[in-house]
């Protein structure tokens, strides 16, 4: 039995003001055949370390496939994606017969020319691979579950939890689903129902935790073999955003159609009840100092590098500093050029620093004042579950009572170390604030005394009415109050 597993993955925010080059791919993951490690999985490419892990001991052959993935930024330049794609195209065709192909892409990765990057990915295999190679596909929740992609796949399989910790528990699980296809133990058939609704929904909150649950409870038994809630990626403008059910059966697709139907009728009667409430900026730092608890986590979502934003954005450092709030830190603050600086006048250093505020108008101004540096650290990391996350060159400057955590790899507010590798102890501050929309909720939830979501003036608007969507397929909530849910595949 033979096997080929391969990761193309970004999140494209398409009103972003950062392009995405192969540069960023290489900054991030970009792995030919057999230099994946073997330690973790990295960004998408579970499919791939999983099959590796289990291949010897249940006799299958896994033939690698490169893996490519960045941080989430802007559309990817054309012809760095069609270079990129090719070459795993052209290693597809290199190991034919294929029994099985397994693709760890994202689901929300958009390029010059390709609004549907995993769509047309897919439908490239599936023309070399022919109709009864089975191919399975691993996507993350903030995915466009496109049609064209359902109607191309075997089987496919998104993570269930926000923040991400399941991302290689559900990889086993589609890995099992296509070596039990192979071997002739199901039948899977799909049924989607298209609830055209956009929204958040964090698992660590009580309403989405329960229904995840229960979709978890029904896999398994009376031939039910996945369910997959897509949440859909708000910042993207193409057709098909919106949140969408899938349901994997055995066989039965009269099941699968009965079940997502209910499953999506039961997301729509959640609508406006799964979020977090939002606090505006001055609100939100008042609260966090009445609370007299320590540590408060204050959340920015607004400015999340790992919905495409820079991380760059001033509002909340600023209003800390005038505000003149003690015992405080705050990152990531993505800016290269005042980390280099900080190395360069040292630790201990008091030297004038200008930071922050870098990249377009949502960035905000940047900040001037006399800092101290004090702490310093080469080639970072933070983790995510069982995977490292590179920062890069981290340098923490304190500006009154404010530590400040600069990095020079963009990216989220995901692990403790983003905070300790510069010398920072969280736990021992009263005021954390991260930039992040929830994935810190997997470190931070469970040192906080209370965590208080703030709505900046970053450029991830909650109000996705105030997104200027060209594209979109409407109608759609909470853009438009009456809509047409329904089955469509």
């Amino acid at each position: 039995m033979r096997l080929f597993a391969a990761t193309i993955a970004t999140e494209t925010n398409t009103f972003s003001p950062l392009p995405t080059s192969i540069d960023a791919y290489k900054e991030s993951v970009f792995l030919r055949p057999g230099e994946h490690p073997n330690d973790t999985p990295l960004m998408c490419t579970a499919p791939l370390w999983v099959a590796r892990r289990r291949g010897a001991a249940e006799g299958f052959t896994l033939i690698e496939g490169s893996c490519f993935a960045a941080s989430p930024a802007g559309t990817t330049n054309r012809a760095d994606y069609e270079t990129m794609r090719d070459e795993i195209l052209d290693q597809v065709r290199a190991a034919l017969p294929l029994d099985g192909v397994l693709l760890g892409l994202h689901g929300a990765m958009v390029a010059h020319g390709y609004d549907d990057v995993e769509g047309d990915v897919i439908e490239r295999v599936r023309a070399l691979v022919g109709k009864d190679c089975v191919i399975g596909v691993e996507l993350d929740p903030h995915c466009h579950l496109t049609l064209k992609r359902v109607r191309l796949a075997d089987i496919i399989v998104l993570y269930k939890e926000f923040p991400h910790t399941d991302v290689v528990d559900r990889a086993e699980d589609l890995l099992d689903l296509v070596l039990k296809t192979l071997r002739g133990q199901v039948k899977p058939v799909m049924a989607m129902y298209d609830c055209r609704q956009i929204g958040s929904y964090p698992t660590t909150l009580p309403l989405m935790r329960a229904f995840v649950d229960r979709m978890m409870a029904m896999e398994g038994k009376d031939g039910v073999l996945s369910v997959s809630i897509g949440h859909c990626f708000p910042y993207a403008d193409v057709p098909e955003i919106t949140g969408r059910i899938l349901v994997v059966t055995d066989g039965d697709k009269a099941k699968a159609d009965r079940l997502a139907t209910e499953i999506g009728q039961e997301f729509i009667s959640m609508r406006g009840k799964t979020a977090p409430d939002y606090l505006e900026v001055d609100a939100g730092i008042t609260a966090a100092v009445a609370a007299n608890a320590a540590p408060v986590v204050l959340a920015d979502p607004a400015d999340n590098a790992g919905g495409g934003a820079p991380s760059d954005n001033t509002t909340i450092l600023r209003r800390l500093i005038e505000r003149g709030v003690q015992e405080a830190a705050i990152g990531p603050i993505w800016d290269p050029i005042a980390v280099r600086l900080c190395f360069d006048a040292g630790l201990g250093a008091e030297f004038p620093l200008r930071f922050g505020g870098k990249i377009g108008p949502t960035s905000g101004a940047p900040v001037d004042a006399k800092v101290m540096v004090t702490g310093l650290a080469r080639d970072c990391w933070q983790s995510f579950g069982p995977t490292q996350v590179p920062l890069g060159d981290c340098a923490c400057v304190k500006v009154g009572g404010v530590e400040v955590v600069l990095i020079s790899n963009r990216t989220q507010a995901l692990g403790l170390e983003l905070f300790r590798n510069v010398g920072v102890e969280p736990t021992e501050r009263k005021l954390v604030v991260v930039k992040s929309t929830n994935h810190f909720m997997a470190a931070f939830g469970p040192i906080a005394k209370k965590v208080i979501y703030i709505d900046s003036d970053g450029p991830l608007s909650r109000d996705y009415r105030r997104i200027p969507y060209t594209k979109i397929q409407r109608p759609v909530w909470p853009l438009d109050e009456q809509t047409s849910p329904g089955l469509i595949f």
